[in-house]
Order: structure tokens, then C-alpha cells, then sequence
């Protein structure tokens, strides 16, 4: 099970992680949820169903990274679809900060149930709901990391591979590589 996500009864996964991959995850999610931001959130006091039509941003995000989790809805190619991706984004990022902010939230919730015993590390059980949110955040995970690394759609990071010991990258790399098959074989778990 090392490094894999397993099936378990009922439509869960379960995955084996040592104290060092519990340390990665949990410092990963918790930078995205920074990351992401609180959004626009309701004035507190303030009417709760006013809070339900809450406007959200309508210009896309200036940071490449946010900019890859909250993509335009429509493309930029003429006036009439900025202003149709702006009225979209308006209406359902705030929503979707909610939604990824949550699934980072619950990896980190996960994370600090487990106590690692030894070197063995210790097997992290997910129910379905949890194994969902999972795989949102390993998603958001890797969509970052890779802007980051400026991989693209045409070359699939396949350059990361031949990066030497000695790039100060690596790292992110490694990570990148493994939330991707950590991500994989979750996806794999939850299909059968």
C-alpha cells in the first residue's frame, strides 16, 4: 500500500504515509489554503441571505497560480465574452474559493488525526466524502505546482524528469511527481 491509495468497504481509500509525507501534505494544504485566500466573505452581523447573493470578483486573478484554479469561464477573444466570463466569475468563485478552501481543509483535518509510530508511518482511511475532497485538493495540488513550474499542456513536464540533483526546483518537482501519482492511483481507487 506504500504511496498508493487502496480500496477500502463502502467507497473509501486508504493510503500508507510516513511522518515526513504526512509533514509534505499537511505544509502543501495548509499553503494553499493561504494561497486561495478567505475570498469576499459576508460582513459579520450582516443579513444572512444577502450573504447568498454575495457578488464575488469579476476580473480573473492576477497570480498565475490562482489564475490556473479559477480560470474564465469563456475565452477573452472578444468583448462580449470578457464581459459574459466576468458575469460568471462574479457569481461562482466565491463559491469555488469555498469549495477548494474546504478540500484543503480536509486533507489537513485528516492529516492531524494520524500518529505515525516508528518508520512503518501509519495508514490514513478515507471515507467516500473524504477521498472526493482528497482528490480536489490533490488537484488544486499539482495544478499550482506545476504553474509554478511553468508546465505546459504541449511538453507535459516531461523536462522535469532530466532536471539535475543540483536545480533548486527539484523539490518542487518531486512533490509535483508524487501528489501526481499519490492523485492517479486515488482516481484509479475511487473508479473501482
Amino acid at each position: 500500500m506504500a504511496g498508493r491509495f487502496e480500496t477500502l468497504p463502502g467507497g473509501g481509500a486508504a493510503v500508507a504515509l510516513d511522518e515526513v509525507e504526512i509533514s509534505i501534505l499537511r505544509s502543501l494544504a495548509v499553503q494553499l489554503m493561504e494561497l486561495i485566500g478567505p475570498g469576499d466573505e459576508p460582513v459579520e452581523g450582516e443579513d444572512p441571505l444577502a450573504a447568498l447573493f454575495a457578488e464575488g470578483p469579476s476580473e480573473p486573478p492576477s497570480d498565475p497560480a490562482l489564475k490556473r484554479l479559477f480560470p474564465d469561464a469563456y475565452g477573452d477573444a472578444d468583448e462580449e465574452q470578457r464581459a459574459a466570463a466576468a458575469d460568471f466569475r462574479r457569481y461562482t468563485e466565491n463559491d469555488l474559493r469555498a469549495r477548494k478552501r474546504e478540500d484543503a481543509l480536509a486533507v489537513v483535518r485528516s492529516l492531524d488525526t494520524l500518529t505515525p509510530v516508528g518508520e512503518g508511518g501509519v495508514v490514513l482511511k478515507l471515507t467516500a466524502d473524504e477521498s472526493r475532497a482528497w482528490l480536489g485538493a490533490l488537484n488544486d495540488l499539482r495544478l499550482t505546482i506545476g504553474t509554478r513550474l511553468e508546465v505546459t499542456d504541449e511538453d507535459g513536464g516531461e523536462g522535469l524528469y532530466r532536471l539535475p540533483d543540483s536545480d533548486p526546483r527539484k523539490p518542487m518537482v518531486m512533490a509535483y511527481l508524487w501528489l501526481g501519482a499519490l492523485q492517479e492511483s486515488l482516481v484509479e481507487t475511487l473508479m473501482s
